[in-house]
Parts: C-alpha cells; sequence; structure tokens
C-alpha cells in the first residue's frame, strides 16, 4: 500500500536550474527554492519533486551523477538543501528527489576505479565485457577509454555507463547473474544513497528509468522488480514513511514491486497524448482538450487508463501529471482556456498529480537550441516567468549570463499578471487544488467510474459520490444522468443546466456535481 500521506497530495515539480537565481549568476539555486515556499503552498501544491541536484559534470541536466552524496555548488551547499527539507516540512510541504540508480557520470569515482586494469572494489560496479571490440546485444557500448581491456555498457548518452544489477538471462562468460555479489553490491550501494538523504529529511524519491536495472529482464520485469522490492522492504523496516514514484509507464508492474506511483506518461504511445496533442491517423489535431477538435474520443485515453487503474487501485496510485522536463509543454497546443478544463480533468482524477512548474500560469514550449544534453526538451526547461521586468523575475543576473533565455515575447505571462485576476489560468488551478483538498471524493484513492464517455456527448465520471462532466468542444452537449438532488459545487466556464434527468453543458465548460 502506498504511503498513507499520499491520499490529499498534490506534486509541484520544480527544474532546479530554471526556477528562482538568487546570487545573480543566472541559475536556479536551494535559496529560491526556499524563497518561494510560501507561493507553492498557497497554489495549493504541499510536496515537491526537485530534479537532480547532486554533483554532475552536467552532460545530461545532471541526470549523470558524479557524487550521489553531495549537491551540485551551482545550487549550494548539502546544509542548504538539508534547510530546504526542515523549512518545506514546516510549511506542511514534503520533498522528493530524483534518484538516478541506473547509470551514474562516466566522471563518478566508482567507474574511475572500475576503469583500472588492476581488479578492485569497484571491477563489478559497472558492465564490462571482456573483449575489447565485443559489444553486447540490444546494448550500447563504449570502449577505447579506460585502461581496462574490454568495453562497456551504457544505459543513455555515452557519459552514463550503466550499474551493475546484473542480468536476468546470461548469455555470455562475463555477463553476471542478479544474485552475483558484485550485482547485490551496485543495490546495497544505491540503498546506502536512499538512507543518507532520508536521514536528512528527504521524504522520498522519483526514480529516474525505473525499468532499466537489470538487464536481458523478461516481459515482467521479474530481475529489476525483485530489486525494488528489496529496497522496499529496507524503506518499510527504516523509512515507513518514504515514498517512491517510478519513470516506469507500466502501473501494473511499478505498484507491485514497491513503488508508491507510477507515472502515466505523455508518451505517444498509452493514450494520455491524446488528452493534449492527437495526431494519430491525421495531420489534425484530435486532442480531447481541443476546441475545435473535429473527432476527439476519449475513449483513446480510457483503453489504457481504465485497465491499469482496475488493475491496480489497491496496490497505489497512478500519477497524470500537467508535463515534465522531458516533455512538450501543454501550453504548445492548448489555449489558456483549454488548459483550464485540462486541469479541471487532470486535478479531480484518481492517483497523486504533479503539476510542472510554469504550467500554472501557461509558459510556453521555446525553440531553444540544446542544453545539458536536452534536445527538444530544451524547451520545456526556460526560467520561471515571475514577473515584468528584467529577466522576467527570474534573476537579477547579466540576461547573456541565464541557464536559458526567458520568454521573449510581449505577452509572456507571469506569476504577477495572473496572481489577483480571478479569470487567470494561475487562479483556476489555486480553486481547482483548494476543491480537491476540501473534497475527499476528489482524492487520491475515491472511486472512479466513467459514467459517459461516447463522442457527442459531455465526458462525466464519478469520483465517490460527486460527478465531474466536460465539454471542451465548441458546441454546448447533453446526455442524461443521475442529477436527483445534486447541484453543482464549482465550474469552469458557464454553469452546467439540470432539468430533470437532462445535463446540459455550455461550450468549453467544466463542472463538478453534488
Amino acid at each position: 500500500m502506498a504511503a498513507k500521506w499520499l491520499k490529499d497530495t498534490v506534486f509541484y515539480e520544480i527544474y532546479p536550474q530554471s526556477f528562482l537565481d538568487t546570487n545573480g549568476d543566472g541559475i536556479g539555486d536551494f535559496e529560491g527554492i526556499i524563497s518561494k515556499l510560501d507561493y507553492i503552498r498557497d497554489l495549493g501544491c504541499n510536496a515537491l519533486w526537485i530534479n537532480p541536484c547532486f554533483d554532475s559534470p552536467f552532460k545530461d541536466a545532471g541526470y549523470d551523477v558524479r557524487d550521489y552524496k553531495k549537491v551540485a555548488p551551482r545550487y549550494g551547499t548539502n546544509e542548504d538543501l538539508y534547510r530546504l527539507f526542515r523549512i518545506a516540512h514546516e510549511k506542511g510541504i514534503r520533498v522528493l528527489l530524483d534518484l538516478v540508480p541506473g547509470h551514474t557520470s562516466e566522471e563518478h569515482p566508482w567507474f574511475q576505479a572500475s576503469g583500472k586494469a588492476e581488479k578492485n572494489e569497484y571491477s563489478g560496479r559497472y558492465i564490462w565485457t571482456d573483449h575489447w571490440f565485443l559489444g553486447c546485444r540490444k546494448l550500447p557500448y563504449i570502449g577505447g577509454e579506460c585502461e581496462r581491456p574490454g568495453t562497456y555498457i551504457l544505459n543513455f548518452f555515452k557519459c552514463q555507463p550503466a550499474l551493475n544489477y546484473g542480468f536476468h538471462t546470461v548469455e555470455e562468460n562475463w555477463q553476471m547473474r542478479e544474485d552475483h555479489p558484485d550485482a547485490i553490491a551496485t543495490r546495497e550501494a544505491m540503498k546506502d544513497v536512499m538512507r543518507f538523504w532520508l536521514s536528512h529529511g528527504c521524504d522520498g524519491f522519483r526514480v529516474d528509468m525505473a525499468a532499466s536495472l537489470v538487464k536481458y529482464d523478461d516481459e515482467k520485469k521479474s530481475g529489476t522488480s525483485a530489486v525494488w522490492r528489496n529496497v522496499r522492504e529496507m524503506l518499510d523496516r527504516e523509512f515507513p514513511d518514504a515514498a517512491l514514484v517510478a519513470e516506469w509507464n507500466e502501473a501494473k508492474l511499478a505498484l507491485r514491486c514497491g513503488f508508491d506511483m507510477d507515472f502515466f506518461l505523455n508518451d505517444g504511445v498509452n493514450g494520455y497524448h491524446t488528452l493534449v496533442r492527437d495526431y494519430e491517423g491525421s495531420d489534425i489535431d484530435n486532442s480531447f482538450f481541443k476546441k475545435d477538435a473535429p473527432n476527439r474520443d476519449i475513449r483513446r485515453f480510457l483503453r489504457t487508463y481504465e485497465d491499469w487503474y482496475t488493475d491496480t487501485k489497491d496496490c497505489g496510485y497512478i500519477s497524470l501529471l500537467t508535463c515534465n522536463h522531458d516533455t512538450v509543454r501543454p501550453r504548445y497546443s492548448l489555449t489558456p482556456d483549454e488548459l483550464k478544463l485540462f486541469y479541471g480533468f487532470l486535478f479531480t482524477m484518481p492517483g497523486v498529480p504533479f503539476l510542472y512548474y510554469g504550467d500554472e500560469i501557461g509558459m510556453r514550449y521555446l525553440p531553444l537550441p540544446i542544453k545539458e544534453g536536452g534536445y527538444f526538451r530544451t524547451g520545456s526547461r526556460s526560467p520561471m516567468q515571475w514577473s515584468e521586468g528584467k529577466n522576467l523575475g527570474f534573476s537579477e543576473g547579466d540576461p547573456q549570463s541565464l541557464y536559458l533565455p526567458v520568454d521573449s515575447a510581449e505577452d509572456a505571462p507571469t506569476v504577477s499578471q495572473q496572481v489577483n485576476d480571478p479569470a487567470s489560468l494561475l487562479s483556476t488551478v489555486r480553486d481547482l487544488l483548494a476543491l480537491r483538498h476540501k473534497e475527499e471524493d476528489l482524492q487520491a484513492d475515491a472511486d472512479f467510474e466513467a459514467v459517459s464517455v461516447l463522442p457527442g456527448r459531455p465526458f462525466i465520471y464519478r469520483r465517490g459520490a460527486l460527478l465531474v462532466a466536460i465539454n471542451p468542444g465548441s458546441e454546448p452537449l447533453s446526455c442524461r444522468a443521475d442529477l436527483s438532488g445534486r447541484q453543482c459545487i464549482y465550474a469552469i466556464g458557464s454553469a452546467p443546466v439540470l432539468s430533470g434527468d437532462t445535463l446540459t453543458l455550455a461550450p468549453q465548460s467544466f463542472c463538478v456535481l453534488r
């Protein structure tokens, strides 16, 4: 079962280098996060996910870790992060760090030792072949970089050698089984990293590439799942309130091997993309929340979601997200009014939702040059837009020194523009999260049932005793529903019309009925 505190939790994801710079060097820092904790709390978010902040050469934005127990100096010191934990807790905010268990930087001391010709404690910490030109089936490799004979396997970029958790199926003499002492030593080293941060006040981890540990795993990821079950046993024994969210995108597996949550990722595979971008079989965007989508159909999303939800609702939580640091911002394809409806849906669904910094004001996806291995993702990592004026309130530094440039458009959205405007996207997010916290039937574990799903009718679903109805289109929609004694307790757009057993929603409207 998931950590109890997740029942009424909404996460706010922070890309630390782009959130708020307080020392003028153009890069966000821990002090910037601390100074905005009241803003995050007042928005309605009571937990943080902070993207990688450990020491790194930053060839992959911190996902290439050089020292798991030391924070990157550009953000501050370990003591600054401990203070962030403490102040966040005083304000009722939990904090997850980003754990990268599948690989390290090539500059990590473990790897430097592993690449030595002479055998040592770390020789088996990574996956090495036994010949200088020998690769590995379906796994990328690098040779010629170390004095050790052989090649090493990569987990992602060239700078990220794969840590050794063993092979579920062994095909070559140099491949170690999952129960090999070196594979077990890797697992224990990662548990030691987790203990370190949890003992200093961290509340858990978002786990990067959570399914990538054991190689040549079977379809059920039996080997990797066994690793995580072992980790969970340690957490339950030593840190029972610690929470884990998986970057796995397969809730049926992740929620049964120790994770409290698994992301339902906007990856164009499982149906989530149909909510905000859907060009499947067409040059026209038919995403569900597009006002003018000619062939919207919520069933494309529900086919996967309902299957996962039904199978896992007693195991943990599926986490929907506005977007994240790896995906295009939803403002790329949705207008602010369309975003209001999308957020209405997201924040009234089961599970534990995640809000990416800046999505609450509708920050745009920017076409930017590659930064720190970001590729297309760089456009979703631009600085937070706090106010008008210099660098949109992100930094007092020289604009040329900024980690990434801010949105240069004259109508770039900012917090200061929207914070006191009751019709703004920011105010809508704040109101939706207040409603979620107030109504237990809108929180993580209240029952979910799709009630009306056919095209040409409002999409209606039940959360506990509440009904939620959405009409994202440009024409009014009606359908029959059990409306006896019901009244609208919240609406976006025009209020619904309840007449007998018929519910009519105006164009681009959303409502919650009790």
